[in-house]
């Protein structure tokens, strides 16, 4: 069985699908390009997780964190910062979007073009999960 579990304002909603859907990292890849509207991740159970739109003033914070994260990686020079739009490939299977995050230059300079070009292979050095009125923080905790 598949599960999809589709975060609510208030509660996850899980929909569960009667036929196993289970998806290679490429037809994972395709599910979100075919639904770029969506904010979707993947657990490393391989759960599919669809969430809302940030709210608007969870999203005017998520912008002040990139610009933030984002001046100082500039400043700093060492490595990279990545806004909320930006997946990764955990070492667990999860396929994890945090609203901020941060990577070693030469972590990222190890990746392959076509790895870079999809959800990196790589568990970001630094990352800023922004608690909103839709998050649980156990959920937080477990992402």
């Amino acid at each position: 069985m598949t599960t999809l579990l589709i975060q609510t304002e208030s509660v996850p909603l899980t929909v569960n699908l009667p036929m196993p859907i289970e998806m290679t990292m490429a037809e994972f890849y395709e599910f979100c390009q075919a639904n770029r509207d969506l904010r979707i991740e993947r657990s490393a159970s391989g759960e599919v997780i669809i969430m809302p739109p940030a709210f608007s003033d969870t999203g005017n914070r998520n912008f002040n964190l990139a610009v933030q994260i984002g001046n100082w990686a500039e400043q700093d020079g060492t490595g990279l910062g990545f806004d909320s739009s930006a997946g990764f490939t955990l070492p667990n299977g999860a396929t994890r979007s945090p609203d901020a995050s941060w990577i070693r230059l030469e972590r990222w300079n190890a990746l392959t073009k076509d790895e870079k070009a999809s959800f990196a292979p790589v568990c970001p050095d630094f990352v800023v999960e922004l608690n909103s009125s839709s998050d649980t923080l156990s959920g937080l905790q477990a992402k």
